[in-house]
């Protein structure tokens, strides 16, 4: 039986390269987990461990069924309560929507069934939703380093949106390809993504 890896399998979602680029992409569903806090705090790592022993639970079901597949990498949605830069912001005010890929053929009722096991021995598995997003245009770029340098590569992204006449059109979104638990912080790998619009056609 072969086993479906979304990281190898949709370039365009997972190829990104060290300088920014557009990219278009379709409606992708995830299972989700929103809340507020310190990345890497308790409520940050409560939600990573739902978000996981759903998705593990969901991969069981459908490998039973003959479609295995395996588990996304960590994806995140972040975003502030003004606009101010991120570093004004306390990290415990930060807020999150942690997200975990899913293969098309993954089924509302496969997450409901993985869910409601999961949710018995983890009642924070109850949190984990299942939706669609759908960024549209966006630019990104591969990120090398550690996450407290990110902010030098957002500027790139910036710079780039300027001189294509691009805005901002949704929130800030992090592919983490790397594990930092394992893996030393100046080689970490994380795609930044930003989707945007074409300021141009907006004043047509």
């Amino acid at each position: 039986m072969d086993k479906l890896d979304l990281t190898k399998a949709d370039k365009t979602y997972y190829g990104a390269v060290k300088t920014p680029q557009l990219i278009e992409l379709g409606a992708i569903s995830y299972l989700t987990c929103t809340g507020r806090g310190e990345p890497g705090g308790e409520v940050f790592s409560q939600a990573v461990e739902a978000l996981y022993k759903v998705g593990y639970a969901i991969k069981a079901i459908c490998k039973k069924e003959a479609r295995d597949f395996t588990v996304a990498k960590l994806e995140g949605l972040w975003w502030f309560d003004s606009d101010l830069p991120a570093a004004s912001f306390p990290r415990v005010e930060w807020n999150w929507k942690l997200l975990i890929r899913q293969p098309d053929f993954v089924t509302s009722g496969n997450v409901e069934q993985a869910r409601s096991q999961v949710v018995s021995r983890l009642s924070s598995a109850g949190q984990v939703s299942y939706e669609a997003l759908s960024e549209g245009s966006c630019v990104q770029m591969l990120h090398i380093g550690p996450y407290s340098e990110e902010p030098a590569s957002i500027a790139r992204i910036h710079a780039f949106m300027t001189e294509q006449e691009l805005r901002q059109n949704g929130l800030h979104h992090e592919i983490y390809l790397s594990d930092s638990r394992r893996t030393d912080s100046s080689v970490l790998k994380t795609i930044l993504r930003l989707p945007v619009t074409d300021v141009r056609q907006n004043h047509k």
